[in-house]
């Protein structure tokens, strides 16, 4: 990795292969606490159910050499009549932060959620703390519609909003 990482940054559907790559980046992201509300205790199993949802979902993952370095998931935010705006996650490898592979996944995402039809992305729970996520979506023209105020018991902030954040495609 290091210099060059954009240039073979390859992002592409997710595999059933790709989980044994993906699992550690999901697991060291949900153990740290810091920006996803979902058990700390998380099972490897409940995670594989929310990051591999069934069509018209579908997750993304960055490739550099054979590995995996970060995915996004892209869900209808909501059923029925709210189905036409996306919902989008994303996690990157603790060791490949910094490089550009969110902004890459990020851009891919929305080109991704535009052609499946989706009309604009909504993130329901952005962690106000966690400043380059909220620096990255701002960046890729999502605002901030509204924040939650206490609403993310984070370890080491205590509690903090989580922001909701929109963005027509």
């Amino acid at each position: 990795m290091g210099e060059g990482l954009i240039a073979a940054l390859i992002i592409r559907p997710a595999t059933d292969d790709d989980w044994r790559g993906l699992w550690p980046i999901i697991e060291a992201v949900v153990r740290a606490g810091e920006t996803y509300a979902y058990p700390i205790d998380m099972t490897e199993a409940a995670a594989r159910a929310l990051w591999t949802p069934p069509p018209p979902g579908g997750t993304l993952v960055a490739i550099e050499d054979g590995r995996v370095l970060g995915a996004a998931k892209i869900v209808p935010n909501q059923q029925g009549n709210g189905a036409h705006v996306a919902n989008g996650s994303f996690m990157v490898a603790p060791e490949a932060r910094g490089r550009g592979v969110a902004r890459r996944l990020g851009e891919t995402a929305l080109a991704v959620a535009r052609d499946a039809g989706f009309r604009s992305m909504q993130f329901n729970a952005v962690v106000e703390t966690n400043a380059h996520a909220v620096a990255l979506w701002r960046a890729l023209g999502f605002d901030i519609i509204g924040t939650t105020p206490e609403a993310f018991d984070h370890p080491t902030h205590g509690l903090v909003g989580l922001h909701i954040m929109y963005r027509r495609l």
